[in-house]
C-alpha cells in the first residue's frame, strides 16, 4: 500500500513537472512571438550601419582606390561576423525571451499578441521604459566584447591598404 502511494506520488509530480515545463515553453514560445512581432530581431541593426560606415569612412580617408573596395567589404564582413558573435540575434533572444517572460504572464504575451488589449495596454506603457533600457543594457554590454575585435580589424584594413 506504502510502495503504491509512493508511485502514484510520483507519477503525480512527473505529470505535474511535464505541465509546468510545457507551460515554461508555450510562455516562452509566446514572448518569441511577440519579440518578432516587436521586431526586436532589428534592434542592433544600426550598431551594424554604424560599423560599416566606421569601416568606409576609414576607407575614404586612406583614399583607398576603388580597386581596393574589396578589402573593404572584407573587413567589413569580418566585422559582422564579431557583431553576430556579440550581439546577433541568436545571442541576445534568449536573454530578451527571460525578460518579457519575466515581465509579462503567458496570458498577458497571448494578449499583447492580440494586438495591445486594455487593461494590459496600460502595464505595457508602465513596463516598456524599463524593458527597452534593459534590452539596450543588454546590447551595449554584449557589443563591448565586440568593440576591441572591430578596432583591431579596422587597424589590420588600414595596415594592408598601407595607412599609418
Amino acid at each position: 500500500m506504502k510502495a503504491l502511494r509512493l508511485l502514484s506520488s510520483a507519477l503525480l509530480l512527473a505529470a505535474l513537472s511535464g505541465q509546468a515545463l510545457a507551460d515554461a515553453a508555450s510562455h516562452a514560445a509566446n514572448a518569441e512571438q511577440f519579440l518578432k512581432l516587436a521586431r526586436a530581431d532589428k534592434l542592433t541593426v544600426p550598431v551594424y550601419a554604424q560599423v560599416q560606415q566606421m569601416f568606409a569612412q576609414g576607407f575614404a580617408q586612406a583614399k583607398a582606390p576603388e580597386a581596393k573596395k574589396s578589402v573593404l567589404e572584407r573587413y567589413q564582413a569580418k566585422a559582422n561576423a564579431e557583431l553576430d558573435k556579440a550581439v546577433g540575434w541568436p545571442v541576445l533572444k534568449p536573454e530578451l525571451v527571460k525578460l518579457y517572460t519575466n515581465a509579462f504572464s503567458e496570458q498577458e504575451l497571448k494578449d499583447l499578441l492580440a494586438f495591445y488589449q486594455s487593461p494590459l495596454g496600460k502595464k505595457v506603457l508602465e513596463n516598456m521604459p524599463m524593458l527597452t533600457a534593459e534590452s539596450a543594457r543588454l546590447t551595449q554590454a554584449k557589443l563591448q566584447n565586440a568593440v576591441p575585435q572591430v578596432n583591431k580589424l579596422v587597424v589590420e584594413m588600414n595596415k594592408e591598404l598601407g595607412v599609418k
